[in-house]
């Protein structure tokens, strides 16, 4: 059993769903209200055997957490600039052939309550032609997994409306529920 398996089953947690098989794409993640959400997803990804890249922002790169983030797959960003950001990574993305790179993304953007998410990994995978997934947290029911993949359009707003009622159907409990909007 590996560590992340251990940890999850530890702390009570049910697995859903499995490593996304194409070797590019966007994984959002929701709800997004503590720094633990991002553990759990990151163990949850790990214990069915994959890896993810994170973008966090850089002011959490400061020792010792820089060189530990940067071990665990995250890189900083500028969120003063978040357009060159994506930009930067389109580029390094279209670079890496045949590499495996699976990016989780909160579309909520904050752990606090935002009723319009934001729409950054849309323009990301359109423009880096990677599909997007759906992965989920919910502390209520302690499970945490895929939920599946969706389909984009051209209409980023639209789409990104569409995710967000998506999971709202799902009834999802956060682990601080008064920063978890879906509409």
């Amino acid at each position: 059993m590996s560590f992340s398996k251990f940890i999850l089953k530890a702390l009570g947690w049910e697995t859903v769903g499995t490593v996304v098989r194409e070797p590019k794409c966007i994984i959002l993640e929701a709800p997004h209200t503590s720094m633990w959400d991002f553990l759990i997803g990151y163990w949850y990804y790990r214990s069915v055997g994959g890896k993810l890249s994170i973008m966090i922002k850089k002011e959490f790169f400061f020792f010792p957490m820089g060189p530990l983030l940067k071990a665990l797959g995250a890189f900083p960003i500028d969120r003063g600039n978040p357009t060159e950001t994506l930009l930067e990574i389109i580029r390094e993305l279209n670079q890496e052939d045949g590499k495996t790179f699976h990016m989780v993304m909160c579309p909520e953007g904050t752990r606090k309550a935002v009723h319009k998410w934001k729409t950054g990994y849309h323009m990301l995978a359109r423009a880096a032609d990677m599909p997007v997934y759906i992965s989920f947290i919910d502390w209520g029911h302690k499970k945490v997994g895929i939920a599946g993949k969706v389909e984009l359009t051209d209409n980023a707003r639209a789409d990104t409306d569409r995710i967000q009622k998506i999971y709202k159907d799902m009834n999802l409990i956060a682990r601080h529920p008064e920063g978890y909007a879906t509409e």
